[in-house]
C-alpha cells in the first residue's frame, strides 16, 4: 500500500508490538540532511500512533515526492498510511 509519499509493507508478526523499517535512498532523497529529515517525520509520527497500530513488522520506503514534501505533508501523508495498516489488519489478520 503506498501513497505519493511512502509505500508500505506491513507483516503480522509475534512480538505483541508494532515494529518499524525504514528505506530511504540517498538517491531518492538527496543529501543527509533532508534523508534524515523525512525519517525523523516518519520516527516521530510512528512514536505517536504506535498504541493504535496492531502488532505488525511495517516497513517505510520513501517515494521521489517525498524529497520536497514539507514536513506537514509527510506527516499527512504518513498517517494515512497508519490508518490503512490498521484497515488491512481488521480485514485480514492472517497478513
Amino acid at each position: 500500500m503506498g501513497n505519493g509519499f511512502f509505500a508500505v509493507t506491513a507483516r503480522q508478526n509475534n512480538e505483541g508490538h508494532p515494529r518499524l523499517g525504514m528505506a530511504v535512498a540517498s538517491k531518492l532523497a538527496g543529501g543527509s540532511v533532508e534523508r534524515n529529515r523525512i525519517r525523523r517525520v516518519v520516527r516521530e509520527s510512528f512514536r505517536l500512533n504506535q498504541h493504535q497500530l496492531p502488532p505488525v513488522d511495517i516497513v517505510v520506503s520513501a517515494r521521489p515526492r517525498s524529497r520536497g514534501a514539507t514536513n506537514a505533508e509527510l506527516r499527512a501523508g504518513i498517517e494515512e498510511l497508519w490508518g490503512k495498516v490498521k484497515q488491512q489488519c481488521v480485514s485480514s489478520p492472517s497478513s
